[in-house]
């Protein structure tokens, strides 16, 4: 008798063992697809930001050497308002840029949307 009874406990706990093996493969599953989504979204915010800190290397560097440029053709008749004229791009190109990018924040998506899909999937599947 005592050799039945943990053969009927184990018979018992079956389909719990089941259950648990089904939601630590999907457990798995998820946690692989959101370290393959950390791993792209690390290699893509690295490149973006160096292709962005070269850009803006160069982009200052023309940027001087055309306001040098410039003032060097207005200095003897125009030179005040070739100063303000310059203030005033560089300021306009500056609210263009902060608007440009707070448009490019609001539009971005959440970075791990295939695994909040995912999970949301499973939660429907799972329950009634």
């Amino acid at each position: 008798m005592s050799e039945g009874t943990p053969h009927a406990s184990s018979t018992a706990n079956a389909p719990l063992r089941g259950m648990g093996a089904a939601a630590l493969g999907l457990l798995h599953g998820h946690l692989e697809l959101l370290g393959i989504e950390l791993q792209e979204q690390k290699a893509a915010s690295l490149r973006q930001l160096l292709c962005a800190g070269v850009a803006l290397v160069f982009g200052l560097l023309l940027l001087f050497a055309l306001s040098v440029l410039v003032l060097l053709l207005c200095w003897d008749s125009y030179r005040l308002e070739a100063i303000a004229a310059l203030c005033l791009f560089h300021g306009l190109g500056c609210l263009l840029a902060l608007w440009r990018l707070l448009a490019s924040l609001r539009r971005q998506t959440s970075p791990f949307s295939a695994t909040l899909e995912e999970l949301a999937r499973d939660r429907e599947q799972l329950l009634p």
